[in-house]
């Protein structure tokens, strides 16, 4: 029996460094879609996940030979923008303790707050060792090039105690995600509301049809309907409404989706007399549905609600998804059949003093995650818990 070739680690400066194929032999399905190659290309091709914005790509990858057998998405980060987990008390008390918090090492998909495998590994590798493999070449290379401290952002429950094995701190947040019970139909679903919510629900997905607005789904060859001008101007629409929106995203970001990872893609539209009045663009993997970017040209009573998340759990059940993830915040969706799901992210500081206060911290912040998981299930007004 011949002995396996020693694995050699490399950090990539850009996606396009490992050839496609490569790279996706080792994404499974819970890593598609957001590791795919295509996605992550689109990302930095495109100038959305870019140095001058603040992402620099470090991919972590390891070789055995000219193999790859393993990889992590990684950036260096200049700030903690489009990140979804939030650091930046921490990076405050560091600037007031004299600390350089940045830059920071991110094993993270940017712009996306979908649970996900962080570390990639090939088909017959032992998967805890390459794992384990990673996460400490990303605290050597942290060390090496001082670093304030590596992070892994929206990781799988999986991978926490390689993680905290690691010296990882690992952070819970909670989603609001909706499941496949086993339901048939939407009024399966339906029937696990009391009769009030259930109510509340059927008059909300009414709406649309009293407004005279038609939804529909295009996937595939339908999606030769959709331009990337129409698909931008509805991302910048929510983006621009609020002071605090930032435009993450380039239209050629859209564009690289639409083109080189199609069969992924999925575009919910309402049409009210023949014009297109809002959409959301989402992304489908094997057994889940992601909500990712709304916007709407006309405002409309419960329209929102119907794009973003009747419509889409409609779907869901006729094609027997297990899950579908409308992506963070919005605890309106409690109310409408979208359980409190936890969400995972591990940390390690090199400072050992910020370390140990950040430590402190998040022990504080499961207690009170924990503790309110009764409570936000209480609101989702369903009669019973699954």
């Amino acid at each position: 029996m011949s002995t396996p070739l020693p694995t050699t680690l490399r950090i990539l400066k850009a996606i396009t460094e490992v050839p496609r194929a490569a790279w996706d032999a080792l994404v499974d399905d819970a890593a598609a879609p957001f590791l795919e190659w295509a996605f992550l290309a689109a990302l930095e091709q495109s100038g959305s996940a870019a140095p001058e914005r603040g992402w620099h790509p470090r991919h972590l990858t390891v070789w055995r030979g000219s193999r790859l057998v393993a990889a992590a998405p990684a950036y260096l980060k200049d700030d903690s923008q489009g990140e979804f987990v939030f650091d930046g008390p921490w990076a405050t008390a560091a600037e007031r303790a004299g600390l350089d918090y940045y830059p920071k090492l991110v094993l993270a998909v940017p712009f996306t707050p979908a649970t996900g495998r962080r570390v990639l590994v090939a088909p017959g590798e032992d998967r805890a060792s390459r794992e384990a493999e990673l996460y400490g070449a990303a605290l050597e290379y942290a060390r090496a090039e001082r670093f304030s401290g590596v992070h892994v952002l929206f990781h799988t429950p999986e991978e926490a105690p390689t993680l905290e094995a690691q010296g990882y701190a690992l952070r819970i947040g909670v989603q609001y995600q909706w499941r496949n019970r086993d339901y048939r139909s939407f009024d399966d679903f339906l029937a696990r509301f009391h009769s009030k919510r259930r109510n509340q629900v059927r008059r909300e997905v009414r709406a649309p049809a009293a407004q005279g607005i038609t939804l529909r789904t295009l996937r595939g060859d339908a999606l030769d309907t959709l331009d990337v001008d129409t698909v931008w101007r509805l991302y910048v629409s929510t983006v621009d409404r609020y002071p605090w929106g930032v435009r993450y995203l380039t239209p050629d970001f859209f564009a690289r989706l639409l083109r080189d990872l199609r069969h992924r893609c999925e575009f919910v539209e309402a049409r009210r007399d023949g014009n297109r009045v809002a959409g959301a663009f989402n992304l489908i993997g094997p057994r889940a549905l992601f909500g990712r970017y709304w916007g709407c040209f006309e405002e409309h009573p419960f329209l929102h609600f119907n794009v973003c998340l009747y419509h889409p759990v409609e779907d869901a059940i006729a094609r027997g998804l297990e899950r579908f993830e409308p992506g963070a915040g919005g605890e309106h969706k409690l109310t409408r059949g979208f359980e409190p799901q936890l969400t995972y992210s591990a940390h390690l500081l090199l400072h050992p003093g910020l370390d140990r206060a950040v430590r402190g911290l998040l022990a504080h912040e499961r207690a009170a995650v924990q503790g309110g998981l009764p409570q936000w299930w209480a609101e989702t007004g369903f009669k019973e818990r699954a």
